[in-house]
């Protein structure tokens, strides 16, 4: 398996759209990933962060990966599911029923959260999970959540892991652990930019792809920038990485997917702007301004 092939581009990781009920509005959810393969994405997340997965009941997520899954049969695009649990145990019981669902081509799962396993702990949960796994897997590295940094040597050690696909990256800053990562990264070991607003400079440091949220609202644009740096055009890419950067900024001016829904609501993409509780909706001005920087 080759990875970087399969985790090249963008990838977008799917709302989770809401009817005025307050329930799943599976039809629009369909909708959104047609238009985002439309629009040249890659592939699709389901129940990644920006899905609100920990507000959903168990038979919404089902159902939420039941219809991604099958626009991406019908696409042929790669599916990759968020799949996350209190413990190892827990994780691998998700991983087993996944492996059940056609078309779900890879799991997204979080470095171990609040527990701060250490480096060992990390490598050795991982390497649980890869072993058994139906699918291969892409690590969730985003420790200013899950309370746990990892450096360059410890992500390298989990790519020489066999059913390690790739790490989703999202530190939230550069630094010299970012550039001895990707220029270190195996053949086969896809790294995808995860903080949106860091995509641009990720890719010229040789990141193969983004799961990007804002990508919901400017999908062509962020696939632009992908092909724009793979063809070397430096001087296009970083101008529009700057205006695409302008635009993720907007969209995390509340937490993550608030604006994005009521960008998403305004443009009349899905029935209504909410998210669940504790996450509250964004204000009007934080949505009309991610509006109108997605409309340039």
């Amino acid at each position: 398996m080759d990875a970087t092939t399969e985790l090249r581009g963008i990838h977008v990781p799917l709302v989770t759209p809401f009817d005025e009920h307050g329930e799943l509005a599976g039809d629009t959810l369909a909708a959104l990933a047609h238009e985002a393969l439309d629009q040249g994405a890659a592939g699709l997340v389901a129940l990644g962060t920006t899905a609100e997965p920990s507000a959903l009941e168990p038979a919404e997520r089902a159902e939420v990966v039941r219809i991604c899954a099958r626009v991406c049969r019908e696409r042929g695009a790669r599916l990759t599911v968020g799949v996350d649990g209190g413990s190892t145990r827990a994780v691998l019981a998700e991983l087993a029923e996944l492996g059940r669902v056609p078309g779900v081509a890879g799991a997204m799962t979080l470095v171990p959260p609040f527990v701060r396993a250490g480096a060992d702990g990390v490598l050795a949960h991982f390497r649980e999970l890869a072993a058994a796994s139906p699918v291969p897997l892409v690590v969730y590295h985003i420790p200013y959540r899950t309370g746990q940094e990892l450096d360059a040597a410890t992500l390298l050690r989990l790519a020489e892991l066999p059913g390690i696909a790739g790490v989703k990256y999202a530190t939230g800053r550069l630094d010299g652990e970012t550039v001895a990562l990707l220029a270190a990264a195996p053949p086969g070991f896809a790294v995808l930019a995860a903080d949106d607003a860091l995509l641009s400079p990720l890719l010229a440091l040789g990141a193969t792809g983004g799961i990007m949220a804002s990508a919901h609202l400017a999908t062509a644009r962020f696939v632009e920038l992908v092909e724009l740096w793979r063809a070397g055009e430096a001087v296009r890419a970083r101008e529009l990485g700057h205006r695409l950067a302008e635009l993720s900024a907007a969209c995390f001016a509340a937490p993550n997917p608030a604006v994005v829904k009521g960008v998403l609501h305004a443009q009349g993409r899905i029935p209504t702007p909410a998210v669940r509780l504790p996450l509250l909706p964004a204000d009007a001005a934080a949505v009309a301004r991610a509006t109108a920087l997605a409309a340039r």
